[in-house]
């Protein structure tokens, strides 16, 4: 294949590539928006249509035991461990079409051009996509990536969503059974190696004018539902000073998070806010609201969360309302192969790419995967570093380049 075939065969992989991203895009569990949650008919269908694409590239294709599409492309040798290429397909509410589904789809794109060309390599070429990455549903990851790596939290037929379906009966209705949600793990034979290209959902790469970087670590986050629970009462007959108002205390709770992490080397958000009873005239009696506290530094981010529990507990006290805190989800920070970091980078300066090393401020499937296997991640360039919004962008050339940088290092690490 000559150059100017080779080029046009590479624009006509990101062209797919992206009309691909908008056929997902059309799949949404709130007519209007972009929302995915795990378990949902939204996911059910993409994973449908997903399913389909890997068929017609020949691979074997299926839906394992907790809900993640898998599908294999068989290698020369059966006795090597595949090469699993991935990331995920369920979304924050609302949130932008590239975050997740561009890694699937472009390691789909990889295999399209290994088969086209009729070529098989020594090691499978594996490809996942996960279900339940975000944990936007159900206060943090239940299955997904956890579940392949053998790690299911132990409390998770017990949560609940914001409808009040619990996760037991959203897995049964998802055509699973949450008994042998279990065999979906991979501990016993885990994967030779975990690779995800993924949107940086940050500025640097804009900022330093490159397409792709490679990925050193990623941080450590802890997630926790907060509930304060004060006095309903009717707002013109309380007093101001006789009240117990959960939302005014919740409202310095939350300052409190947005001052403490501006002085630490950690970064703290509360996303997500409920009040009850959510009446124009009555004062709230409770709420509650979600802490994301992360750090590349396992330490700095457990002082973070201790100098908020204290600030809290003062607030709590002034107020006289009760404090609950609960944490739903937790991960150390994780470092990424060191010799697949540099595979990486030799990757990119073959495509004349400059070594761009950063961390990742967010959580990934790789995390999981990182217990049972090394674990490499290139991040591609995204418009403003805007994710988790519908203002999610990525430019198509980035996308050639992101596809053709997966395709190399996959060859490199499988050939």
């Amino acid at each position: 294949m000559s150059g100017s075939e080779q080029g046009e065969a590479a624009r006509a992989e990101a062209s797919l590539a992206m009309a691909r991203l908008d056929r997902l895009a059309a799949f949404t569990d709130e007519p209007g928006r972009i929302t995915r949650l795990a378990f949902s008919p939204a996911l059910k269908a993409a994973n449908a249509e997903l399913l389909g694409w890997m068929r017609a590239a020949g691979m074997e294709a299926r839906i394992d035991a907790a809900g993640n599409v898998v599908g294999r492309y068989e290698g020369e040798r059966p006795d090597a461990r595949a090469i699993l290429l991935g990331s995920h397909l369920d979304t924050v509410r609302n949130g932008g079409r590239y975050d997740g589904a561009l890694g699937v789809i472009a390691a789909l794109a990889v295999v399209e051009r290994l088969a086209a060309r009729g070529t098989r390599l020594s090691h499978a070429v594996e490809i996942i996509a996960f279900a339940d990455e975000e944990g936007t549903r159900y206060g943090g990851t239940i299955l997904g990536s956890w579940a392949v790596a053998g790690r299911l939290p132990t409390d998770w037929r017990s949560r609940v969503d914001a409808e009040g379906v619990g996760a037991e009966a959203a897995v049964r209705a998802f055509g699973l059974d949450p008994d042998t949600v279990g065999t979906a793990s991979r501990a016993g034979s885990p994967p030779a190696a975990y690779l995800e290209l993924h949107i940086e959902q940050g500025p640097q790469l804009e900022a330093a004018e490159t397409p792709l970087g490679v990925v050193t670590a990623i941080a450590g986050a802890t997630r926790l539902l907060v509930t304060i629970d004060g006095a309903a009462g009717h707002a013109g007959t309380v007093p101001m000073a006789l009240r117990r108002d959960a939302l005014v205390a919740a409202s310095e709770c939350v300052l409190a998070v947005n001052r403490l992490a501006r002085t630490s080397r950690c970064v703290g958000t509360v996303g997500h806010l409920r009040v009850a009873p959510d009446a124009v005239n009555v004062i709230p009696g409770r709420v509650q609201f979600s802490i994301d506290v992360r750090s590349a530094a396992d330490a700095d981010r457990a002082a973070l969360l201790g100098e908020i529990r204290a600030a809290f507990e003062t607030i709590a006290a002034a107020h006289r309302v009760a404090l609950a805190w609960t944490v739903t989800s937790e991960t150390a920070a994780v470092a990424c192969a060191p010799h697949l970091i540099e595979a990486a980078a030799a990757t990119l300066a073959e495509m004349g790419l400059p070594r761009q090393l950063l961390a990742s401020g967010a959580g990934h499937d790789g995390i999981a995967m990182s217990t049972i296997t090394p674990i490499a991640m290139l991040f591609l360039r995204c418009a403003g570093g805007i994710s988790h919004d519908p203002a999610e962008a990525v430019d198509a050339r980035d996308v050639e380049h992101g596809i053709e940088a997966l395709a190399r290092l996959t060859i490199r690490l499988a050939g």
